[in-house]
C-alpha cells in the first residue's frame, strides 16, 4: 500500500516532465502567466512582481508574488504544480539574506527595492576547446599597420628594438627658458 507521501511525489514527477519550472526563490522577479477562463474561451494573463514567499511542500508547494499596481500593493499566492499556472520566468534574481520578505508589505519606493544578484558563470565553452589534431599553443601576434606596410614591401617583418623608456616632466619655467634661447 503506497503513503500519501508516495502518491504525491510521483504526481509532482508527471507535472514536471509536462510543464518545465525554473529554479526560483524569494527576492526574485519573476512573471507569472495565469490561465483564466473567460466562458469558452481561454487566455493568459502576466502577473509581474517581487517572491516574497516560497514554501516547498512537495505537491503542495507554492510561492507568493508582490507588485504595486496603480500605487496599491497587491499580493498573490499560486500554487506552484496548479493548472492554472501556465509558465513562470525569472526576469531579475535579487541578492536577499531572508527567506521571506514580508517586511516589502511596509515599504515603498526606493526602500523597497531589492539589490540584483549578479551570477557568475564558470565553465569551458565547447567552440573554444582545441582539438587534438592541432597544436596545443597558438599564440595571436598583434601586427601594426606600419610593419604590415614593411612586409609587403621587403618581404619580412621588422624586427623590434627594446624601447627605452625616458620620462622627463617639464614645468613651465624650464619651457620658457628653452624659448628665449
Amino acid at each position: 500500500m503506497k503513503n500519501i507521501e508516495d502518491i504525491n511525489k510521483e504526481n509532482v514527477k508527471k507535472i514536471l516532465a509536462k510543464k518545465k519550472i525554473p529554479e526560483f526563490f524569494a527576492g526574485d522577479t519573476i512573471k507569472v502567466g495565469v490561465r483564466i477562463a473567460e466562458g469558452k474561451r481561454e487566455r493568459i494573463q502576466y502577473f509581474e512582481g517581487v517572491c516574497i514567499a516560497k514554501k516547498n511542500r512537495n505537491i503542495n508547494s507554492s510561492f507568493t508574488v508582490r507588485k504595486i499596481s496603480f500605487g496599491e500593493g497587491v499580493e498573490r499566492t499560486f500554487a506552484l504544480y496548479s493548472p492554472i499556472v501556465g509558465s513562470i520566468k525569472v526576469i531579475r534574481s535579487g541578492k536577499v539574506k531572508r527567506a521571506k520578505l514580508y517586511y516589502l508589505r511596509d515599504k515603498k519606493g526606493k526602500s523597497a527595492r531589492i539589490a540584483e544578484k549578479i551570477k557568475k558563470k564558470i565553465g569551458i565553452n565547447i567552440s573554444e576547446q582545441v582539438s587534438e589534431n592541432k597544436p596545443q599553443e597558438q599564440k595571436k601576434i598583434k601586427v601594426t599597420e606600419n610593419e604590415k606596410k614593411e612586409t609587403k614591401l621587403t618581404g619580412e617583418p621588422k624586427k623590434e628594438e627594446p624601447k627605452k623608456e625616458t620620462s622627463k616632466i617639464t614645468t613651465k619655467n624650464e619651457e620658457l627658458k628653452k624659448k628665449k634661447k
